[in-house]
């Protein structure tokens, strides 16, 4: 498809969210018109001339969501569902593993393919901007350059506005045969990784007529020194460009931070002078009251991830705490499915949980997957339906759903990513009844799942005792034999 549609195009549906005077608004039998890259007219009617017209009839025409922390790679983090803990199952690197020398347990042409298979998956669940994030626990050390080199070239051909960045560390953990998990450093390869991820960062910033910017990843707080992360936050501030790292996720984490610098882990980037407004702090399900304050003196962003902490038995304990100090929230899917709306669900349902039924709203959650991750990337250009916005919408069908008499409490109630049906990224219509040119889905699925196969199969390598495979994931229920 081509990259922008030529001449006015107009939308409509049963339900239309704009945005008006700072803050959402629904239009019932609304209209969206955009022209070239930009929303044009946002309302119950438009007069103009137009070159093209499609009513979604049953459906919301929504602002495209916003990923912080979107999964990139084919998700090892369900391998731990119902198998643990992580240092017997390979999440953590056995010593023996270390001593042989870790290798990458996929090739160059396995990383791109991930990266655009995982791409494809964040377009069909309505989400327009995402900042990738992997796992290093089955890598060498760090991402590579060259794979983001692909990643770039797939989002380019995708449509995706996507901020990239190679993740990188100067540390990492390794557990021995009991279970004692340490920290291990070799902080000069940590350090050329930054170097890569700058120089990398300074050639792409604003390709794809600015839909691709740049990032830095630093790994977990306990995989990082002080210099690594002092010289992350100076290159990031002299390009502007935003930073994400993982933080407040694990016991072990705080143990390992506390270990090494005597506070817990947003103590200690405000105390290296590093937590700046554009850090953006995936998760803090462990962090304490002393940290959010920390996170909102600094301006930062917390990246809330509920369907992932959901599933290993966290939660944010308080989302209504954390909006009531100021601080942004944005939303990362960060596993499988990258299905933002089944992230609202879950946020929503933990939020309650933890404090009550009155504890938030639908709108609440449906913000901070729009306007929370356009807040902390500082573009008041995304994440809403206005004049002279991006044309980054998302359609999602209602037909199959029980509507309540509110779009934002369907979403929230009874709809999921499956019912996506269009997506537009900066006016470029790059999904249209669930297809993505250029992508043979059922092709691809298969494809993934036979990689992923093969990552699974060398576990054994890289998990404490080197059991086999069947005693690592251990079955549902007993095999029935022939």
């Amino acid at each position: 498809m081509e990259d922008a549609m030529q001449g006015r195009t107009l939308l409509s549906a049963r339900w239309v969210i704009g945005h008006r005077d700072g803050r959402h608004v629904v239009h019932e039998n609304g209209v969206v018109v955009f022209e070239g890259t930009d929303v044009l007219h946002v309302g119950a009617s438009f007069e103009g001339e137009v070159a093209r017209r499609i009513d979604y009839g049953e459906a919301v025409i929504s602002p495209g969501f916003i990923d912080l922390d979107a999964l990139s790679d084919l998700d090892t983090t369900i391998l731990g569902y119902d198998n643990g803990p992580a240092w017997k199952t390979g999440r953590v690197w056995p010593e023996t593993y270390i001593a042989r020398g870790p290798y990458e347990m996929y090739g160059p042409e396995e990383l791109a393919f991930q990266k655009r298979h995982a791409f494809a998956q964040l377009i069909r669940n309505g989400i327009t901007t995402a900042l990738p994030i992997a796992s290093l626990f089955y890598r060498a050390w760090g991402e590579t350059v060259a794979e983001f080199e692909a990643a770039a070239s797939a989002a380019e051909d995708l449509g995706l506005r996507a901020y990239l960045g190679p993740a990188y560390r100067t540390g990492g953990q390794v557990t021995d045969e009991a279970g004692n998990i340490r920290a291990i450093y070799d902080e000069p390869r940590g350090l050329q990784g930054l170097a890569d991820a700058a120089d990398f960062a300074r050639r792409i910033d604003g390709i794809a007529g600015g839909r691709i910017r740049a990032m830095f990843a630093p790994d977990r707080i306990e995989t990082c020194t002080e210099t690594l992360l002092q010289r992350t936050a100076e290159i990031a501030s002299e390009m502007g460009a935003p930073v994400r790292q993982h933080c407040s996720q694990s016991p072990v984490e705080l143990r390992l931070v506390r270990e090494q610098h005597g506070c817990a882990p947003i103590e200690w980037l405000d105390r290296i002078g590093v937590l700046r407004g554009n850090w953006l702090l995936p998760h803090g399900t462990q962090a304490t009251e002393a940290e959010f304050d920390l996170i909102a003196g600094a301006g930062a962003t917390l990246v809330h991830c509920p369907l992932v902490a959901a599933r290993h038995g966290g939660m944010l304990k308080s989302f209504p705490g954390v909006r009531a100090r100021g601080i942004t929230i944005g939303l990362g899917t960060d596993t499988h499915p990258a299905d933002m709306i089944l992230n609202m669900q879950i946020g929503m349902m933990t939020a309650r949980l933890a404090e009550g039924v009155g504890a938030i709203r639908s709108e609440e959650m449906f913000d901070a997957a729009t306007l929370g991750g356009a807040t902390a990337l500082n573009r008041p250009d995304l994440g809403r339906l206005a004049p002279g916005a991006k044309a980054d919408i998302t359609v999602i069908d209602l037909r199959r759903s029980l509507q309540t008499p509110d779009p934002v409490q369907t979403l929230m109630t009874s709809a999921s990513g499956r019912d996506v049906r269009d997506v537009f990224i900066d006016g470029r219509q790059v999904m249209a009844d669930g297809v993505i040119p250029g992508i043979d889905e059922a092709c691809d699925a298969a494809r993934a799942q036979a990689q992923f196969d093969g990552l699974i199969s060398k576990y054994p390598d890289r998990t404490a005792g080197h059991p086999s495979v069947s005693r690592i994931f251990t079955p549902s229920y007993e095999r029935a034999m022939p």
